[in-house]
């Protein structure tokens, strides 16, 4: 079967909503932060870690899956859940995000976009076809539409051109994609511009996806016109269609976009952050190659129950980050993959208790350390 969104409940004061996402691997509620495995692996992590932290839908690459190892032989493995041994929901990007930050502009036609290779500087060239024929021998349980994600800031004039060929290219993947069992999503462009977000939601709706992203933000804008796009792109997205905004991780924006509507989430922040010494805490983001956490055998967050905090001190983890011990990044990891899993948990409590304002407040408190 297809993926399907079953809404449940909508916060009283605010636009939150609570659902499910019903998958062949079981039932995963909403709002949920997804972890992203680029090549088929979540950084430094195995499945079954991510199953243990409470992890439900998982992203993979798919341009980066299309260049190594490449989609037939993910195809003779089984697909992408048999490959990684992933035994719980998959989510492919289309590979427009790197097709973008790789390309020129004078290189994006209507046929497709036109790039080198990030691997060795070979020509290639990817089409909204192929980016779905690529995802259907992946085998996802969500595939992406390919979409252009026009950098911030654009002028109207070429974000309304940008939203018009994504419309198109949307209706040209749709019309190649053949796995049954994969549900596909439509993704709503338009930049900051009001009228280009109303018109390219309603009329991605209209070609009727199984769900519906929302694209083109954290690409360089403010945090009120971030939230400002999100507003204009959920107000005009079915009830009954799960509402994905693509590469956001900062635990505020996922609170904010929650109150503003939206149910999944995605991005490399945890991991990334762990890579290089951070960690999420409830007071803030903590740089634990601070000199201060040398002798500090506290945990990470004394307000998580995660693996890390359960069992390693600040002074440990600080160890072993300064002396580059590949040990250290997987355990801010799994603390920071787990923080954003629990605030969403967090968030749905709060949502069916008519309290995501209140809990929004409570957070920020903390979070930026308010008095």
């Amino acid at each position: 079967m297809k993926a399907i969104y079953e809404l449940i409940y909508k916060d009283k004061n605010s636009n939150a909503r609570y659902g499910k996402i019903h998958t062949n691997y079981g039932i995963y509620e909403t709002p949920m932060f997804m972890p992203v495995g680029t090549l088929a692996t979540v950084k430094t992590l195995t499945p079954e870690e991510l199953k243990e932290i409470g992890c439900g839908i998982i992203l993979a690459n798919t341009y980066h899956l299309w260049l190594r190892p490449g989609e037939d032989i993910i195809a003779k493995a089984g697909g992408l859940h048999k490959f990684m041994n992933y035994d719980g929901p998959i989510l492919t990007d289309s590979g427009g995000f790197q097709v973008f930050s790789l390309a020129k502009l004078k290189d994006i036609s209507e046929e497709g976009v036109k790039f080198k290779s990030h691997l060795d500087g070979s020509e290639l060239f990817l089409t909204p076809e192929l980016s779905i024929q690529i995802q259907n021998k992946l085998d996802s349980d969500i595939a992406m539409s390919f979409d252009e994600c026009p950098p911030y800031p654009v002028t109207y004039e070429y974000m309304k051109n940008s939203v018009e060929r994504t419309l198109r290219w949307a209706k040209r993947g749709k019309d190649v994609h053949t796995n049954e069992k994969q549900a596909l999503f439509g993704i709503v462009q338009g930049g900051e511009f009001e009228d280009l977000r109303r018109w390219s939601a309603l009329e991605t709706v209209k070609l009727d996806f199984d769900g519906y992203a929302i694209g083109g933000t954290s690409v360089g804008e403010d945090k009120e016109t971030m939230y400002k796009m999100i507003e204009y792109s959920t107000s005009y997205l079915p009830e009954d269609k799960v509402r994905y905004l693509m590469g956001v991780g900062d635990p505020i924006d996922i609170i904010e976009a929650v109150i503003r509507g939206v149910d999944i989430f995605d991005c490399v922040l945890p991991t990334r952050l762990a890579r290089h010494g951070n960690a999420l805490t409830t007071y803030g983001k903590m740089n634990i190659k601070n000199a201060q956490y040398k002798e500090d055998f506290k945990p990470i967050d004394e307000n998580c129950d995660c693996y890390t905090c359960k069992h390693y001190t600040r002074a440990y983890i600080r160890h072993l980050i300064t002396c580059d011990e590949s040990l250290g990044g997987r355990l801010l990891s799994i603390h920071n993959i787990h923080f954003l899993v629990k605030l969403t948990e967090d968030l749905r409590s709060a949502i069916k208790e008519d309290k995501v304002i209140e809990y929004r407040e409570k957070f920020l408190k903390n979070y930026q350390n308010k008095e």
